[in-house]
Order: C-alpha cells, then structure tokens, then sequence
C-alpha cells in the first residue's frame, strides 16, 4: 500500500509541477491582467438591452490565451537571456524543466486556439487586433529591447490593446471613445515600463537590455521624464468623465490616483533611488485596475 501511495503522490507531484511550468510559461499573472483590461473595455462598451455573454466569454479567454502566447513566445526568444538575470532564471525554459520543441508546440498551439475563439465569437476587427498586437509584442518590442528605449514605445501599442480589444468586441468599432481607453493604458505604461527597467536595472544589463530614456541613466533625466508621462494622466483620466463615457465620480477617482501616483514620481526626482522607483513600479500596478474599476461602477446608461 505505501509503494502505491508513494507512487500516486508522484504522480500528483509530477502533474502539478507541469502545471505550473505551462502557467509560468504563460505568465500567468500577467494574462491576467491583460485580461482584466479587455473585460473591462468590453463592458464600458457593450449597450446592448442585454448583455453579450458569448462575446464576452470568447473576448476573456480568447485574449487571455493570445496574451499568454505571446509571453511564452518572448521567453523562447529570450531563453538564454533569461539564465543571466535573477528575476528570470527559474523559468521553465532556463531549467529545462518544459523542453525548446514542446514549448513551441504549446505556443502555437494556444495562439491558434486564441485566435479562433477570437473569429469565433467576436468579430475579424478584434481578431485582426489581437494577432497584431501579439506580432508585435513578439517580433518587434521582444528583439527591440536590445536595441533602445524605443523599444518601451513600440511595447506599450500591444501593451494598450486589451481595452481596445474590450470595446471593438462589443462594439465592432474603433470610435473616439476606444481610443481614449486605448490612450490612457499607452500613456501609463511609459512609468510603469521605466520603474520596473529602474529597479532591474542591474539584471537587464547582464541580458543587454536597454530600456530606460535618456541614455540609459538612473538619473534625474529620467526621473524628469517618468514624471512627465505621469502628468499625462491627469488630463487623460479626465476625458471619460468629458465626453460623457463615464459620470464625474470616476474623474474624481482618476484625478485622485493621479496625484498621488504623480507625487510618487516627485520622491524620485529628489533622490533617484532603487526605493523611490519601486514606489512608482507599484503605484503603476495600483493606478490602472483602480481607475478602471472606477469607470466600469460610474458607467453611464
């Protein structure tokens, strides 16, 4: 009984450690949180008399899988990178726990699945954006990162598709009011982007990686720019509340966050410390879910 026991919880443990691999393999998080992003532009959109499930369903998991197809691409093409930084090393590809042939069969695999649940149920406008942001995310921002900060800007396109994505799929249009949610996700990701290249700075140039403004420098140049792009927000934030999108809570909301995550980037100016950038890295993670959530409660009928 204890050899078939042993065996069984082998087996368990065999299971979820391969579970795990692909979830990392997916970024699981981070899908996620694309994911959040593009329900939440579907339901700021969707003004039916009811709401439309079957879109909604296949917008979640259809964008959800194309996001994690496009992580596990980025960690094929960077997989000997990732062996020289800290924060990546115990991926699944650098300790060959998922082979190089088996992770390029579950990628495409998963981006086709995507992109057909995509066609499927919701329309070739939002199919069409889907595979363009996963094209570029995969064959322009992965090797331009190498390259120069254009890399951040090429990135932060697919990087603020998910609520474009949201609205075309309930809507079947890019109108005004998709490209201010579009607007907001791209500018956000300018700080967002900069204090996390800020504090990995040591392991991204072991890989080569050169994504911080103003040559590279931890310095008060590119404090001064993630300060700039946060000050972009504030107007930004605003323009839902303006155009009748959402009601004026929600501009409160934004505006608020918006201080407060801008008065961040202020300590960093002044110091021009790892602390100061990791306070921004997770201010940037707090502002757009709350700001967003914000909306979808002030939505106007």
């Amino acid at each position: 009984m204890s050899a078939v026991g042993i065996t069984g919880h082998n087996i368990i443990n065999l299971v979820t450690g391969r579970i795990k691999a692909y979830s990392d393999l997916l970024k699981l998080r981070l899908s996620a949180l694309v994911t959040f992003s593009a329900v939440f532009g579907y339901i700021l959109g969707d003004r039916g008399a009811s709401f439309g499930w079957s879109g909604f369903l296949g917008l979640a998991l259809g964008g959800f899988l194309i996001s994690g197809a496009s992580g596990a691409a980025n960690e094929i093409m960077e997989r000997d990178l990732d062996k020289l930084m800290k924060r990546t090393q115990n991926r699944p590809l650098p300790l060959h726990i998922i082979s190089l042939s088996e992770a390029y069969w579950f990628t495409t695999f998963v981006a086709i699945l995507g992109i057909v649940l995509l066609w499927i149920f919701t329309n070739p406008l939002t199919t069409g954006l889907g595979i363009l942001s996963m094209l570029l995310y995969v064959f322009a921002y992965t090797p331009l990162k190498r390259v120069g900060p254009v890399a951040v800007f090429v990135g932060a396109i697919p990087g603020a598709m998910p609520p474009l994505l949201g609205w075309t799929a309930a809507t079947g249009a890019i109108t005004y009011e998709a490209l201010i949610i579009f607007g907001i996700q791209f500018i956000w990701q300018f700080p967002h982007f900069w204090a996390i290249a800020w504090v990995s700075d040591e392991d991204y140039k072991r890989a080569g990686f050169k994504l911080l403004p103003s040559g590279g420098g931890q310095d008060l140049n590119t404090a001064i720019q993630i300060m700039i792009y946060t000050l972009f927000l504030l107007p930004l934030g605003l323009l839902p509340s303006y155009f009748g999108l959402t009601g004026l809570n929600s501009g409160v909301v934004a505006t608020v966050c918006g201080v407060l995550f801008l008065a961040q980037t202020f300590s960093l100016m002044r110091d021009c410390s790892r602390k100061s950038a990791l306070k921004i890295m997770f201010g940037s993670f707090l502002y757009l879910p709350i700001v967003q959530i914000a909306y979808l409660l002030d939505k106007m009928p």
